[in-house]
Formats: C-alpha cells, sequence, structure tokens
C-alpha cells in the first residue's frame, strides 16, 4: 500500500472531521462529546499546522490518517515540549499509518526546537499504547478519574519521549 504522508491543507478538514468524529461519539479515546465539523477543524489544522505540524496520510486519493503536535502547555518554559495526537481511519487500522505519520511528524517537531513530546491516551487503549511504546515513548503516569464519558469515569495515561 503506497502512503503519500504530507502536510495538511484546509480541503483535508473535513475528511479529518469524518475520521475524528467515531472517535468522538463511540469511543472515550476522545474526551470531547460533539464531533468538531469541517470549519472547527480547518481552525485546527490552521493553528496546529503552523506552530507544531499537522500531517495527513493520502492512499489512493483517500485520507486515512492524520497526526500534529500540539502545544504541552502555555507557560513559556513549556515552549520545547508539545503533546502529539494520531488518529486513523477505521478502514486502515493496523496497517502502520500511525507509525507513518509519526516517522514524519517528529523530525519537523524537532526541527522546530521542540525536545519533549507527550501522548495522553484514554485508558484502556491497547491499540494505542502500543504504537506509542513502539515509537520509543515511556509511560510517565496516570490522571486518575480525569474525565467522565459513556457513563463513567475515564483515566489518562501518559507517555513521554525525548527528541
Amino acid at each position: 500500500m503506497s502512503t503519500d504522508i504530507r502536510p495538511a491543507t484546509l480541503t483535508d478538514a473535513a475528511p479529518c472531521a469524518e475520521i475524528y468524529a467515531p472517535y468522538v461519539t463511540d469511543t472515550w479515546v476522545s474526551f470531547e462529546r460533539d464531533p468538531p465539523d469541517a470549519a472547527e477543524m480547518a481552525r485546527r489544522i490552521a493553528d496546529f499546522g503552523t506552530s507544531h505540524g499537522w500531517l495527513v496520510a493520502e492512499v489512493k486519493g483517500k485520507i486515512a490518517g492524520y497526526a500534529y503536535g500540539s502545544p504541552h502547555r502555555t507557560r513559556e518554559a513549556y515552549a520545547t515540549s508539545a503533546d502529539v495526537t494520531v488518529y486513523v481511519d477505521a478502514a486502515f487500522a493496523r496497517a502502520g499509518i500511525g507509525r507513518q505519520l509519526y516517522e514524519a511528524l517528529f523530525p519537523i517537531l524537532k526541527n522546530r526546537d521542540v525536545h519533549a513530546i507527550f501522548a495522553g491516551i484514554a485508558l484502556p487503549n491497547d491499540a494505542s499504547i502500543g504504537l506509542h511504546e513502539a515509537m520509543g515513548f515511556t509511560p510517565i503516569g496516570i490522571y486518575r478519574e480525569v474525565g467522565w464519558k459513556m457513563r463513567g469515569w475515564r483515566d489518562v495515561g501518559w507517555w513521554q519521549r525525548l527528541l
């Protein structure tokens, strides 16, 4: 399967929103309650694409997934840290799309002087944990019962990698 990893454009907002929506509505993976529409996704692409990088994976003309960096915290000393996020269309699960996106994103972040990257993973999520640990992340802690979604308290585990 030939995959083209490239910077996201605003025209990718609708497919990114479509990929993300089931994570919001059908799982506790995302702590959002309502899926963002294409306009909101375009705003996010513009913001994070400029500051940290937002990439899409395209397979045969279809957006198969996306990954981006975002500020870890807002205080100035955190400027060299970033959170990273990856979402893959269910039709492309376990096809290596997430890995390819991260392999392209991490050098971009490093070139933007990011030193430490963090992934917050709603638990349980064996697939995401497996991907992040395979990419060199190590677990650093758990926020217990930090979110209420799908009629239950949800924990978020945190993983870190130095670039």
